[in-house]
């Protein structure tokens, strides 16, 4: 299994597009399973501070979907 930031909240926010859930890109998304895991870790790092400068609460904020 790849790990992902995933969170379940599947939602593209228009403004940004980032995904409200876990602040990656469609490209991202699409890509993530292709992804070396150095790549993986190095956007799952910009996350928190993607989220924030898109005026988005972390996903670290929210709940994760059941």
């Amino acid at each position: 299994m790849i790990d992902s930031p995933c969170n379940k909240i599947c939602v593209m926010d228009p403004a940004s597009d980032l995904c409200r859930g876990c602040g990656r890109t469609l490209a991202e998304i699409g890509a993530w399973t292709t992804l070396r895991p150095y790549e993986r870790a190095a956007i799952t790092a910009l996350l928190a501070d993607r989220m924030r400068a898109a005026g988005l609460p972390p996903a670290a904020d929210r709940p994760t979907a059941t």
